[in-house]
């Protein structure tokens, strides 16, 4: 089994909970079919998804010098990164607690022969 080679985007602006089934969706695909679905996807998380994916197979040709046609996504996870919390008024003098989350995206990438 060959070396994996990762890429990682900490504190993307978007809850893990929306970015788990577009990573689950291109787990276990080959590089070249995993982007044709990102791309063909209206989904926020797919643009988040497709540029790790794209950072990952950089890292792979050029620090590791590996085959970019031979590539698949050996693994793909989503972990919560720091949720910041904000306040909004609302009626009567009162406040709202606000959640804007964020995640660590971490895609690896192998070659199969």
């Amino acid at each position: 089994m060959s070396e994996e080679v990762r890429a990682l985007h900490k504190d993307a602006q978007i809850s893990a909970q929306k970015v788990r089934p577009m990573a689950n969706a291109v787990r276990g695909l080959p590089v070249s079919r995993a982007l044709g679905i990102l791309e063909l996807s209206p989904k926020k998380s797919a643009r988040v998804i497709e540029k790790v994916l794209k950072s990952a197979i950089a890292n792979a040709e050029q620090n590791n010098g590996l085959d970019v046609d031979h590539l698949i996504v050996s693994s793909a996870y989503v972990n919560e990164g720091q949720t910041l919390k904000r306040f909004r008024p609302k009626g009567m003098g009162r406040m709202r607690k606000r959640y804007h989350r964020r995640s660590h995206v971490t895609i690896a990438v192998r070659q199969v022969s």
